[in-house]
């Protein structure tokens, strides 16, 4: 019985399944096999057991770089895990277990292995871009995808979109955080021991998947007024936008949204930033360093001077915004940090800049940025929120994950909600924000593609936040409205960022694409 209440029974995976009840073992033996009246049989012409091959797609057993999960995350004990579990659930079938860090580590593994003795392949994305399941795709055997979550879930959404619009036939996947669901999954594999095709293994996964994520809760949000600005302002107000792109470059996207949308989007070094911070007064940075030690309902792992080293950037932001009148900043903070070219992460300031109306946009992303200018503008002053995206079927949620985010979801004069400063996730340095957003309200996530006219939607209600350790510090949980199933189709032409506001805005969003000539692309 499920903890909604309903059987989970797999009708299409050979015998009934229960979610403590796995089928038997096969009798039989290893080695080639043939197909007779439906069954695989090996060479004493008795069913011969399967044999499946689980890759695990990381960077290394312990993580020594700047990613999801996190820097030194163990995976060891994960994998030790899996494997165990995975052999007493699923004893009719004989695995081998291998790691991978990217396509020719894993064709070299495939090679090695026999594939002709291989009767389906197992990936785990543990990290987010290692492509070795494209390695066992290709093969043409049966290849069951699953996302380890809050580590590999931007691989495996981009990915996973990838295979759904090509049309994959011998892929099938689950994004669940519940084990039982993987094994569920694994159990498909019998579908191929009673001589099934690829194609009928994938389709098995399709409803095992389907069957067992929950059906929806209560989806009515709590009361929200937007205030929207007319067509006539808002347009207005984009001709008067600049997005600043600290570490970023003349892009055709940058050109789309200054001809689509007004919006000036304008390159910048890292100099004039570093600059900026350098020269940032100390006096001031230690009373805005004071105000969030003040007002954050927890600092851990951040110092004071760190503290103080990131309001001193939230001033070099404010100065280079004023000196070009721009009203919004996104700055490739990665690959700024890790150079050198700054000293300090940007995400305390993107805080409070987003808390004042302003847009702080992640990652020198423009296309996010662009659209937190345009519906920060639309709603008066109410903040956007970029995040990595995680889907977790099992649940029925879609969480939203980074380490910059708002506290005031309402807008500058709305109220605030409790957040925390700790150090940034992903190499646990520097200073970030865990913002605990509030449950029990609509939200709406967009983003804008001036470069092909369309604005992508979904919406979904807020349920609560995600402590877990792994990955970005805030984890906005909600519930989709719509098709969850569709949520796996549009990372792959869209990537992973994707940009969220509390508030009802898809009337909003039918309006501005009406007024542009654009075309709505509801993914849920």
């Amino acid at each position: 019985m499920r903890k909604d209440g309903r059987l989970s029974t797999i009708r299409d995976c050979g015998s009934c399944l229960s979610r403590r009840g796995f089928l038997a073992g096969c009798v039989g033996c290893a080695g080639a096999g043939t197909s007779l009246g439906g069954v695989i049989f090996g060479s004493q012409n008795t069913p011969r057991r399967l044999r499946l091959h689980v890759l695990f797609a990381l960077h290394a057993p312990v993580q020594e770089t700047p990613d999801w999960p996190n820097v030194g995350f163990d995976f060891r004990p994960v994998m030790q895990r899996i494997q165990s579990e995975l052999q007493r659930s699923c004893p009719q079938y004989d695995f081998m277990f291998s790691t991978a860090d990217g396509p020719e580590a894993a064709a070299g593994i495939i090679e090695g292995s026999r594939p002709d003795s291989v009767d389906g392949y197992i990936v785990y994305q543990m990290n987010c871009w290692n492509r070795v399941v494209q390695s066992c795709a290709a093969t043409g055997k049966p290849t069951l995808y699953l996302d380890f979550q809050y580590g590999g879930s931007g691989g495996f959404l981009v990915y996973t979109s990838s295979f759904l619009r090509t049309g994959s036939p011998n892929v099938g996947f689950v994004a669940s955080s519940e084990f039982e669901d993987h094994v569920a999954a694994v159990q498909c594999f019998e579908v191929i021991q009673r001589g099934g095709s690829p194609a009928e293994f994938t389709a098995a996964t399709e409803r095992v998947r389907r069957e067992r994520t929950p059906g929806p809760g209560n989806l009515a949000a709590r009361s929200d007024e937007v205030a929207v600005l007319p067509p006539d302002e808002w347009r207005k107000r984009f001709r008067e936008a600049k997005i600043l792109a600290v570490g970023g470059e003349e892009t055709p996207l940058g050109e789309a949204i200054e001809q689509e949308l007004g919006i000036a989007v304008i390159p910048m070094g890292f100099e004039e930033l570093n600059e900026a911070w350098k020269n940032a007064d100390k006096d001031q940075a230690a009373e805005i360093a004071d105000r969030w030690q003040e007002a954050a309902s927890k600092v851990e792992g951040v110092s004071r001077e760190e503290l103080e080293n990131s309001a001193a950037m939230y001033l070099a932001e404010k100065a280079v915004l004023e000196k070009h009148d721009a009203n919004a900043i996104t700055v490739n903070c990665l690959g700024g940090f890790y150079g050198g070219h700054i000293h300090a992460y940007p995400c305390l300031g993107f805080h409070e800049l987003n808390n004042e109306g302003l847009v702080g946009g992640c990652e020198c992303d423009v296309r996010s940025a662009a659209t937190m200018v345009v519906f920060t503008t639309l709603t008066q002053g109410r903040p956007g929120y970029i995040s990595d995206p995680v889907v977790d079927t099992s649940k029925r949620q879609i969480i939203y994950a980074h380490c910059v985010a708002s506290n005031r979801p309402f807008g500058p004069a709305g109220a605030a909600n409790e957040f925390e400063i700790l150090t940034h996730s992903e190499d646990r340095q520097g200073a970030a924000v865990r913002s605990l957003f509030p449950a029990g309200y609509m939200l709406t996530t967009v983003e804008l593609g001036p470069d092909r006219k369309q604005i992508l939607l979904h919406q979904a209600k807020s349920v609560g936040n995600s402590l877990d350790d792994r990955a970005c510090r805030t984890k906005l949980c909600a519930e989709p409205i719509g098709d969850i199933e569709k949520l796996f189709t549009e990372w792959d032409a869209w990537g992973w960022h994707r940009v969220t506001y509390f508030g009802d805005l898809k009337e909003s969003v039918y309006a501005l694409a009406d007024t542009l000539g654009w075309r709505v692309v509801e993914e849920a």
